[in-house]
C-alpha cells in the first residue's frame, strides 16, 4: 500500500507537468500537429533514460522515491517513457526482434484500440 501512495504522489506531479508543458507547447507552436503530446513524450523519454541510469547506477535513492519519480511522475507525464525504456532494455539485452515487435505492435495496436474505443462509443 505504501508503494501505491508513492506512485500516486509522483503521478499527481507528472500529470500536472504534462498539462502545463503540453499547454505551453501548444500556445507556442499551435495545434496543427500534436506538438504538445510529442513534446511530453520526448521530454519524458529523455528523463526516463536519464533517471533510470542515474538511480540504478550512480545515485542510490530509496526504492520508494525511485518508484515515485520513475513510475509515478514520469509514468503520468508520459507512458511513452516506460515504453521507450522497456524497448531499449530489450535492444541492449540483444532481443532486437522483440524490441522491433514491441514498437510495431504498440503503435499499431494502440492506434487501433483508440479507433475501436471511439467506434464503440459512437454505437452507444
Amino acid at each position: 500500500m505504501k508503494t501505491i501512495f508513492y506512485v500516486a504522489m509522483g503521478g499527481s506531479v507528472g500529470a500536472v507537468l504534462r498539462y502545463l508543458i503540453s499547454g505551453w507547447v501548444y500556445q507556442w507552436l499551435g495545434r496543427s500537429f500534436p506538438w504538445g503530446t510529442l513534446a511530453v513524450n520526448v521530454v519524458g523519454s529523455l528523463l526516463m533514460g536519464f533517471g533510470f541510469f542515474l538511480f540504478t547506477e550512480r545515485v542510490m535513492i530509496t526504492p520508494d522515491l525511485r518508484v515515485a519519480i520513475l513510475v509515478g511522475g514520469l509514468g503520468a507525464l508520459t507512458t511513452f517513457s516506460t515504453f521507450s525504456i522497456e524497448t531499449l532494455n530489450l535492444i541492449e539485452g540483444g532481443a532486437n526482434p522483440a524490441a522491433f515487435a514491441n514498437v510495431i505492435l504498440s503503435v499499431i495496436l494502440c492506434i487501433f484500440a483508440v479507433w475501436l474505443g471511439m467506434w464503440l462509443a459512437r454505437m452507444v
